[in-house]
């Protein structure tokens, strides 16, 4: 079998993994199981490519036990089966499951109870929040240890040590084209082997240069699962940081949106910040989104990038206002809790009693149009910012023409 460099280079034991520092070395958690040769059931999780499958093999490697793989996708019931006889036989064994949270129910039903009586430990590895993707049962079995990016500097310790295998003999390589190959690698150690072993292999005197690697990509690579936790997690930085007015921030998660295509979450997500977050501070947010998003659907990729990062900069930048959504939800939450009462008879079709304030002066009458259980319910409590301001002086005025009750119920002439 042609293995890769990558896989080649796997660590074969804790000491050997780069990064995760939190978990491995002196007396840290993962590095402790191993010197008191313990282990329990966990589930190892975050971005791809940087040391999850690696921690398991090493795990059981330094821990010298008996082990299977298993992926959760393409490993059957019968798989499963398999290695819980096989457990039986051995009295226990470590079952290394990758894509843990795409375990269907058929083979959940199977493991639960040999995790329940010890037989099985579980190593799960995923890409996905454990918290949301994983099935409780399985979870509450577990431990949780969130991998943590890798930095530039762990990339570079890696491909340092990856130039020394022999598979490389007579490399040729310099400190820029080290850090570019990093940089391109988007913190994923597994990409860098693979982009340092592609260009070794495209160069015809094994002297690899910036151009070299370049002319093979020149995109950063970065973490982006369109149905999984990085996509979201980038959609929630796009609208914590146009919620946080950091105009930066929020055209940096614009454009890993942008970059990785997917322009249907932008515009979605989008329509929700200029209600949710943006709101009566700045009412024609929502009209200026609408434009710039029939604009950017209509030119499309590339030039979709100038509409949408104008209205991002201007969502940004613009003042703030929640107070709508929270009156709202105030409402709502009183329908579901039962806080209602029957409409006053004035207010009702065909109401004889209805005075129409169209017919007043100032287009306003007193009168009451919430229920009596509720008739001095607040709901929206404004702010003091934007165009929010001058809602605000009229929302006060009328609520002292009801206090004082000076208005005239007279019609208007």
């Amino acid at each position: 079998m042609n293995k890769s460099l990558a896989n080649k280079l796997a660590p074969t034991s804790l000491s050997e993994i780069i990064g995760q520092e939190h978990l491995i070395g002196k007396d840290k958690i993962l590095t402790n199981l191993v010197c008191h040769k313990k282990i329990f059931s966990m589930i190892l999780y975050g971005k791809p490519g940087i040391g999850k499958t690696s921690i398991a093999n090493a795990l059981v490697n330094d821990l010298n036990m008996r082990y299977r793989f298993l992926n959760a996708t393409i490993n059957t019931k019968k798989d499963l089966d398999i290695v819980i006889e096989e457990a039986k036989m051995y009295d226990g064994l470590i079952l290394i499951m990758d894509e843990i949270h795409r375990l269907n129910k058929d083979k959940q039903d199977i493991l639960l109870p040999q995790l329940e009586n010890g037989l099985i430990t579980l190593i799960g590895m995923t890409t996905s929040n454990p918290y949301h993707a994983i099935n409780p049962a399985i979870r509450s079995r577990c431990q949780l240890f969130e991998l943590k990016e890798l930095e530039i500097n762990d990339i570079i310790t890696g491909l340092k040590r990856a130039i020394k295998h022999p598979d490389l003999k007579g490399i040729q390589i310099d400190e820029k084209s080290l850090n570019l190959i990093a940089k391109l690698s988007g913190n994923d150690l597994r990409y860098a082997y693979n982009l340092l072993e592609i260009s070794y292999y495209a160069t015809e005197n094994k002297n690899i240069t910036e151009e070299k690697i370049k002319s093979i990509n020149n995109k950063p690579v970065f973490f982006s699962d369109k149905n999984g936790d990085g996509h979201y997690d980038v959609l929630s930085g796009l609208q914590k940081s146009i919620r946080g007015s950091d105009i930066n921030a929020s055209l940096h998660y614009l454009a890993r949106l942008v970059v990785e295509g997917d322009l249907e979450s932008i515009y979605r997500r989008l329509s929700v910040i200029a209600y949710e977050d943006i709101g009566l501070a700045n009412p024609a947010i929502g009209p200026r989104l609408d434009a710039a998003i029939n604009a950017a659907q209509r030119i499309g990729l590339p030039e979709a990038r100038i509409p949408l990062g104008t209205i991002v900069a201007e969502m940004a930048l613009s003042p703030k206002s929640n107070t709508a959504h929270i009156a709202f939800d105030a409402a709502i939450k009183d329908i579901e809790e039962g806080n209602t009462g029957n409409l006053p008879n004035h207010i009702k079709t065909n109401s004889q009693e209805y005075k129409y304030p169209h017919d007043y002066k100032g287009a306003y009458v007193i009168q009451q149009y919430l229920p009596d259980k509720i008739k001095n319910k607040k709901y929206y409590f404004p702010k003091d910012i934007g165009y929010e301001k001058n809602l605000k002086e009229i929302y006060e005025k009328l609520e002292m023409i009801n206090k004082n009750q000076k208005i005239p119920s007279e019609k208007s002439n």
